[in-house]
Protein backbone atom coordinates (compact mmCIF):
# COMPACT_ATOMS: atom_id res chain seq x y z
CA UNK A 1 0.00 0.00 0.00
CA UNK A 2 2.81 2.40 0.82
CA UNK A 3 5.25 1.19 -1.83
CA UNK A 4 8.39 3.32 -2.00
CA UNK A 5 6.73 6.20 -0.21
CA UNK A 6 10.03 7.24 1.40
CA UNK A 7 12.11 7.13 -1.74
CA UNK A 8 9.99 8.14 -4.73
CA UNK A 9 11.56 11.43 -5.70
CA UNK A 10 15.06 10.57 -4.50
CA UNK A 11 15.24 7.41 -6.60
CA UNK A 12 14.10 9.24 -9.71
CA UNK A 13 16.65 11.98 -9.15
CA UNK A 14 19.34 9.33 -8.97
CA UNK A 15 18.14 7.74 -12.19
CA UNK A 16 18.17 11.09 -13.92
CA UNK A 17 21.75 11.64 -12.84
CA UNK A 18 22.76 8.36 -14.41
CA UNK A 19 25.28 7.04 -11.88
CA UNK A 20 26.13 7.00 -8.21
CA UNK A 21 29.80 7.93 -8.67
CA UNK A 22 29.03 10.96 -10.82
CA UNK A 23 26.31 11.94 -8.39
CA UNK A 24 28.66 11.92 -5.41
CA UNK A 25 31.45 13.77 -7.24
CA UNK A 26 29.45 16.41 -9.09
CA UNK A 27 25.97 16.17 -7.57
CA UNK A 28 24.94 19.85 -7.48
CA UNK A 29 26.26 20.65 -10.94
CA UNK A 30 24.72 17.54 -12.48
CA UNK A 31 21.39 18.26 -10.82
CA UNK A 32 21.28 21.67 -12.48
CA UNK A 33 22.33 20.33 -15.88
CA UNK A 34 19.88 17.45 -15.86
CA UNK A 35 16.83 19.06 -14.25
CA UNK A 36 16.57 22.76 -15.20
CA UNK A 37 14.28 23.27 -18.23
CA UNK A 38 15.97 24.76 -21.27
CA UNK A 39 12.75 26.16 -22.76
CA UNK A 40 10.93 29.33 -21.75
CA UNK A 41 8.08 29.54 -19.27
CA UNK A 42 4.64 29.42 -20.91
CA UNK A 43 1.76 31.41 -19.43
CA UNK A 44 -1.30 29.40 -18.43
CA UNK A 45 -4.83 30.53 -17.52
CA UNK A 46 -5.96 30.52 -13.90
CA UNK A 47 -7.88 27.52 -12.63
CA UNK A 48 -11.67 27.76 -12.90
CA UNK A 49 -13.22 29.67 -9.96
CA UNK A 50 -14.91 26.53 -8.62
CA UNK A 51 -12.09 24.11 -9.47
CA UNK A 52 -11.31 23.10 -5.88
CA UNK A 53 -14.95 22.46 -5.06
CA UNK A 54 -14.43 19.25 -7.05
CA UNK A 55 -13.13 16.23 -5.08
CA UNK A 56 -10.88 15.17 -7.98
CA UNK A 57 -8.76 18.30 -7.48
CA UNK A 58 -7.57 16.93 -4.15
CA UNK A 59 -5.06 14.14 -3.53
CA UNK A 60 -6.42 13.84 0.00
CA UNK A 61 -9.57 15.15 1.66
CA UNK A 62 -12.44 13.73 3.70
CA UNK A 63 -14.21 11.04 1.71
CA UNK A 64 -11.30 10.27 -0.63
CA UNK A 65 -11.09 6.57 -1.52
CA UNK A 66 -7.70 5.05 -0.59
CA UNK A 67 -6.69 8.38 0.92
CA UNK A 68 -2.84 8.33 1.10
CA UNK A 69 -2.80 10.71 4.07
CA UNK A 70 -4.68 8.10 6.15
CA UNK A 71 -1.73 5.67 6.02
CA UNK A 72 -0.05 4.71 9.29
CA UNK A 73 2.79 2.30 10.11
CA UNK A 74 1.93 -1.05 11.70
CA UNK A 75 0.66 -0.70 15.25
CA UNK A 76 -0.45 2.91 14.84
CA UNK A 77 -4.16 3.58 14.40
CA UNK A 78 -6.12 6.50 12.98
CA UNK A 79 -8.94 7.86 15.16
CA UNK A 80 -12.45 7.94 13.79
CA UNK A 81 -13.04 11.48 15.03
CA UNK A 82 -10.71 14.26 13.88
CA UNK A 83 -10.83 17.58 15.72
CA UNK A 84 -8.75 19.81 13.45
CA UNK A 85 -8.52 20.39 9.72
CA UNK A 86 -5.05 20.01 8.18
CA UNK A 87 -4.09 21.83 4.99
CA UNK A 88 -0.99 20.09 3.60
CA UNK A 89 0.96 21.26 0.54
CA UNK A 90 2.96 18.39 -0.94
CA UNK A 91 6.59 18.73 -2.11
CA UNK A 92 7.87 18.65 -5.68
CA UNK A 93 6.92 15.44 -7.45
CA UNK A 94 7.30 16.65 -11.06
CA UNK A 95 10.82 15.99 -12.31
CA UNK A 96 10.70 16.55 -16.04
CA UNK A 97 12.54 19.40 -17.72
CA UNK A 98 10.34 19.69 -20.82
CA UNK A 99 8.24 22.39 -19.14
CA UNK A 100 8.32 24.54 -16.02
CA UNK A 101 5.02 23.43 -14.43
CA UNK A 102 3.37 20.06 -13.99
CA UNK A 103 0.06 19.40 -15.73
CA UNK A 104 -2.67 18.75 -13.16
CA UNK A 105 -3.41 15.37 -14.74
CA UNK A 106 0.21 14.16 -14.87
CA UNK A 107 -0.15 10.60 -13.55
CA UNK A 108 3.48 10.14 -12.52
CA UNK A 109 3.66 13.40 -10.61
CA UNK A 110 0.35 12.74 -8.85
CA UNK A 111 1.38 9.18 -7.95
CA UNK A 112 4.65 10.44 -6.44
CA UNK A 113 2.80 13.16 -4.56
CA UNK A 114 0.50 10.52 -3.08
CA UNK A 115 3.55 8.55 -1.96
CA UNK A 116 4.86 11.58 -0.14
CA UNK A 117 1.54 12.14 1.57
CA UNK A 118 1.84 8.66 3.06
CA UNK A 119 5.23 9.40 4.57
CA UNK A 120 4.68 13.05 5.52
CA UNK A 121 1.07 14.24 5.83
CA UNK A 122 0.17 10.99 7.60
CA UNK A 123 1.97 12.31 10.69
CA UNK A 124 -1.01 14.65 11.21
CA UNK A 125 -3.91 12.24 10.70
CA UNK A 126 -4.13 11.56 14.43
CA UNK A 127 -5.48 15.04 15.11
CA UNK A 128 -7.17 16.17 11.93
CA UNK A 129 -8.56 15.40 8.51
CA UNK A 130 -5.91 16.11 5.90
CA UNK A 131 -6.69 18.17 2.79
CA UNK A 132 -3.94 18.12 0.15
CA UNK A 133 -4.61 19.77 -3.22
CA UNK A 134 -3.29 18.95 -6.63
CA UNK A 135 -1.57 22.01 -8.06
CA UNK A 136 0.52 22.96 -11.07
CA UNK A 137 3.73 22.63 -9.14
CA UNK A 138 6.99 24.04 -10.46
CA UNK A 139 9.34 21.37 -11.75
CA UNK A 140 12.29 20.24 -9.62
CA UNK A 141 14.77 22.21 -11.73
CA UNK A 142 13.09 25.51 -10.83
CA UNK A 143 14.85 25.30 -7.44
CA UNK A 144 18.30 24.95 -8.97
CA UNK A 145 18.40 28.26 -10.82
CA UNK A 146 17.76 31.96 -10.27
CA UNK A 147 16.36 32.42 -13.80
CA UNK A 148 13.23 34.57 -13.99
CA UNK A 149 11.29 31.70 -15.58
CA UNK A 150 11.68 29.77 -12.33
CA UNK A 151 9.98 32.59 -10.45
CA UNK A 152 7.11 32.64 -12.93
CA UNK A 153 6.66 28.89 -12.57
CA UNK A 154 6.48 29.22 -8.78
CA UNK A 155 3.97 32.07 -9.05
CA UNK A 156 1.70 29.88 -11.18
CA UNK A 157 1.96 27.04 -8.66
CA UNK A 158 1.22 29.36 -5.76
CA UNK A 159 -1.88 30.75 -7.47
CA UNK A 160 -3.33 27.22 -7.49
CA UNK A 161 -2.40 26.68 -3.82
CA UNK A 162 -3.99 29.97 -2.81
CA UNK A 163 -7.20 29.11 -4.64
CA UNK A 164 -7.24 25.65 -3.05
CA UNK A 165 -6.77 27.14 0.42
CA UNK A 166 -9.65 29.58 -0.01
CA UNK A 167 -11.85 26.70 -1.15
CA UNK A 168 -10.68 24.61 1.83
CA UNK A 169 -11.75 27.38 4.21
CA UNK A 170 -15.17 27.55 2.60
CA UNK A 171 -15.71 23.80 3.03
CA UNK A 172 -14.84 23.40 6.73
CA UNK A 173 -16.53 24.61 9.90
CA UNK A 174 -15.64 28.31 10.37
CA UNK A 175 -14.69 27.69 14.01
CA UNK A 176 -12.56 24.61 13.46
CA UNK A 177 -8.85 24.73 14.40
CA UNK A 178 -6.44 24.52 11.48
CA UNK A 179 -2.99 23.01 11.08
CA UNK A 180 -0.91 24.27 8.14
CA UNK A 181 1.89 22.04 6.89
CA UNK A 182 4.05 21.44 3.86
CA UNK A 183 7.39 20.24 2.67
CA UNK A 184 9.98 21.66 0.28
CA UNK A 185 8.13 23.47 -2.54
CA UNK A 186 4.98 23.05 -0.47
CA UNK A 187 6.59 24.93 2.40
CA UNK A 188 7.73 27.72 0.11
CA UNK A 189 4.10 28.21 -0.91
CA UNK A 190 3.09 27.94 2.74
CA UNK A 191 5.27 30.93 3.65
CA UNK A 192 3.46 33.01 1.02
CA UNK A 193 0.12 31.71 2.29
CA UNK A 194 1.00 32.78 5.82
CA UNK A 195 1.94 36.22 4.56
CA UNK A 196 -1.17 36.67 2.39
CA UNK A 197 -3.92 34.90 4.38
CA UNK A 198 -2.80 34.70 8.01
CA UNK A 199 -0.67 37.72 8.91
CA UNK A 200 -2.87 40.41 10.44
CA UNK A 201 -6.06 38.44 9.74
CA UNK A 202 -8.65 36.96 12.15
CA UNK A 203 -7.76 33.54 10.71
CA UNK A 204 -4.50 33.64 12.68
CA UNK A 205 -6.45 32.83 15.87
CA UNK A 206 -7.51 29.47 14.38
CA UNK A 207 -4.01 28.28 13.49
CA UNK A 208 -2.79 25.52 15.80
CA UNK A 209 0.67 25.53 14.20
CA UNK A 210 2.38 25.96 10.84
CA UNK A 211 4.95 23.29 9.90
CA UNK A 212 7.19 24.97 7.32
CA UNK A 213 9.46 21.95 6.84
CA UNK A 214 12.24 21.55 4.28
CA UNK A 215 12.36 25.22 3.33
CA UNK A 216 14.46 27.99 4.96
CA UNK A 217 12.71 30.73 6.91
CA UNK A 218 14.85 33.74 7.80
CA UNK A 219 14.35 34.89 11.38
CA UNK A 220 15.01 38.52 10.42
CA UNK A 221 13.88 38.84 6.78
CA UNK A 222 10.83 36.53 6.76
CA UNK A 223 9.43 35.68 10.19
CA UNK A 224 8.25 39.19 11.18
CA UNK A 225 5.97 39.30 8.11
CA UNK A 226 4.41 35.84 8.43
CA UNK A 227 1.85 36.65 11.11
CA UNK A 228 2.87 33.95 13.61
CA UNK A 229 5.87 33.80 15.94
CA UNK A 230 8.48 31.08 15.99
CA UNK A 231 7.57 28.21 18.33
CA UNK A 232 9.69 28.61 21.48
CA UNK A 233 7.89 26.11 23.73
CA UNK A 234 6.82 22.53 23.11
CA UNK A 235 3.20 23.24 24.05
CA UNK A 236 2.89 26.65 22.39
CA UNK A 237 -0.01 27.02 19.91
CA UNK A 238 -0.28 29.51 17.06
CA UNK A 239 3.36 29.43 15.98
CA UNK A 240 5.77 28.34 13.21
CA UNK A 241 8.10 25.31 13.15
CA UNK A 242 10.77 24.78 10.50
CA UNK A 243 13.78 22.52 9.97
CA UNK A 244 16.08 21.17 7.25
CA UNK A 245 17.93 17.93 7.93
CA UNK A 246 21.64 17.34 7.20
CA UNK A 247 24.14 14.69 8.24
CA UNK A 248 27.63 15.81 9.15
CA UNK A 249 29.75 17.18 7.61
CA UNK A 250 26.91 19.30 6.21
CA UNK A 251 27.28 21.34 3.05
CA UNK A 252 24.05 23.35 2.53
CA UNK A 253 25.28 25.33 -0.48
CA UNK A 254 22.64 23.78 -2.73
CA UNK A 255 20.15 25.57 -0.47
CA UNK A 256 22.01 28.74 0.44
CA UNK A 257 23.36 29.58 -3.03
CA UNK A 258 19.81 30.30 -4.16
CA UNK A 259 18.22 31.39 -0.89
CA UNK A 260 20.91 33.95 -0.05
CA UNK A 261 20.40 35.68 -3.38
CA UNK A 262 16.76 36.49 -2.56
CA UNK A 263 14.87 39.15 -0.64
CA UNK A 264 12.73 38.34 2.39
CA UNK A 265 9.08 39.16 2.98
CA UNK A 266 10.01 42.36 4.81
CA UNK A 267 12.18 43.59 1.92
CA UNK A 268 15.55 42.84 3.53
CA UNK A 269 18.22 40.57 2.07
CA UNK A 270 18.24 36.98 3.31
CA UNK A 271 21.99 36.63 2.81
CA UNK A 272 23.66 35.14 5.86
CA UNK A 273 20.62 35.63 8.08
CA UNK A 274 19.85 33.11 10.84
CA UNK A 275 17.16 30.55 10.02
CA UNK A 276 14.28 29.28 12.09
CA UNK A 277 15.43 25.87 13.33
CA UNK A 278 12.98 23.86 15.38
CA UNK A 279 14.27 20.60 16.76
CA UNK A 280 11.31 18.33 15.93
CA UNK A 281 12.23 15.99 18.78
CA UNK A 282 11.80 18.70 21.44
CA UNK A 283 9.51 21.14 19.61
CA UNK A 284 11.80 24.00 20.61
CA UNK A 285 14.39 26.10 18.75
CA UNK A 286 18.12 25.63 18.91
CA UNK A 287 17.87 22.55 21.11
CA UNK A 288 19.99 19.41 21.23
CA UNK A 289 18.13 16.12 21.63
CA UNK A 290 19.49 12.59 22.05
CA UNK A 291 18.22 9.72 19.96
CA UNK A 292 16.49 8.29 23.02
CA UNK A 293 14.04 11.22 22.95
CA UNK A 294 12.99 10.63 19.32
CA UNK A 295 9.53 9.02 19.36
CA UNK A 296 9.91 7.28 16.04
CA UNK A 297 11.66 7.19 12.67
CA UNK A 298 10.13 5.47 9.66
CA UNK A 299 12.35 2.63 8.40
CA UNK A 300 11.31 0.81 5.20
CA UNK A 301 11.34 -2.95 4.83
CA UNK A 302 13.58 -4.75 2.32
CA UNK A 303 10.95 -4.53 -0.44
CA UNK A 304 10.14 -0.86 0.28
CA UNK A 305 6.49 -1.88 0.50
CA UNK A 306 5.87 -0.49 3.98
CA UNK A 307 7.74 0.94 6.95
CA UNK A 308 8.07 0.39 10.66
CA UNK A 309 8.19 3.12 13.26
CA UNK A 310 11.29 2.75 15.44
CA UNK A 311 11.88 5.09 18.41
CA UNK A 312 15.27 6.09 19.76
CA UNK A 313 17.23 5.89 16.53
CA UNK A 314 18.02 9.47 15.42
CA UNK A 315 19.34 12.44 17.39
CA UNK A 316 19.26 16.07 16.25
CA UNK A 317 20.65 19.53 16.99
CA UNK A 318 20.55 22.95 15.35
CA UNK A 319 23.78 24.50 14.05
CA UNK A 320 24.74 28.18 14.15
CA UNK A 321 23.02 29.14 10.87
CA UNK A 322 19.87 27.13 11.58
CA UNK A 323 20.25 23.78 9.84
CA UNK A 324 19.25 20.61 11.68
CA UNK A 325 22.16 18.19 12.10
CA UNK A 326 21.55 14.50 12.67
CA UNK A 327 24.17 13.64 15.25
CA UNK A 328 27.60 12.06 15.02
CA UNK A 329 26.58 9.35 12.53
CA UNK A 330 24.04 9.48 9.74
CA UNK A 331 20.96 7.31 10.27
CA UNK A 332 20.64 4.33 7.96
CA UNK A 333 17.29 5.22 6.41
CA UNK A 334 18.50 4.81 2.82
CA UNK A 335 21.29 5.76 0.44
CA UNK A 336 19.36 8.34 -1.56
CA UNK A 337 20.76 11.51 -0.04
CA UNK A 338 21.14 14.79 -1.93
CA UNK A 339 24.54 16.50 -2.31
CA UNK A 340 26.04 17.98 0.82
CA UNK A 341 24.69 15.21 3.10
CA UNK A 342 21.25 16.72 2.63
CA UNK A 343 18.54 14.46 4.11
CA UNK A 344 15.84 16.66 2.62
CA UNK A 345 13.71 13.72 1.45
CA UNK A 346 13.56 12.44 5.04
CA UNK A 347 12.71 15.65 6.91
CA UNK A 348 9.43 14.19 8.17
CA UNK A 349 10.17 10.46 8.23
CA UNK A 350 13.21 10.90 10.49
CA UNK A 351 10.95 12.38 13.18
CA UNK A 352 7.49 11.03 12.24
CA UNK A 353 6.58 9.94 15.77
CA UNK A 354 7.79 13.17 17.35
CA UNK A 355 5.94 15.31 14.79
CA UNK A 356 2.75 13.36 15.48
CA UNK A 357 3.09 13.97 19.22
CA UNK A 358 4.02 17.62 18.68
CA UNK A 359 0.87 18.34 16.66
CA UNK A 360 -1.36 16.64 19.25
CA UNK A 361 0.30 18.61 22.06
CA UNK A 362 -0.18 21.94 20.31
CA UNK A 363 -3.82 21.14 19.51
CA UNK A 364 -4.45 20.44 23.20
CA UNK A 365 -2.84 23.77 24.10
CA UNK A 366 -4.86 25.58 21.43
CA UNK A 367 -8.09 24.18 22.82
CA UNK A 368 -7.12 25.16 26.36
CA UNK A 369 -6.34 28.69 25.20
Amino acid sequence: MARKFLYGVAILVMLALGGTFAYRMFGAELLRWSMVPSGRFADQPAAAPDAYARPDMWLARPGTANDPARWTPPGIGVPARAEAAVFFIHPTSYLRKNQWNAPLADEEANARAALFLRGQASAFNDMGEVWAPRYRQATFGAFLTTASDAGRALDLAYADVLQAFDSFLSQIDPNRPIVLAGHSQGSLHLTRLLHDRVAGKPLARRIVAAYVVGWPVSRTADLPALGLPECTAADQPGCILSWQSFAEPADPRLVTDTFDATTGFNGASRRGTPLVCTNPITGTPGADAPASANLGTLFPNANLTTATLEPGRVSARCDARGFLLLGPSAPDVGSYVLPGNNYHVYDYSLFWGSVRADAARRLKAWKAR
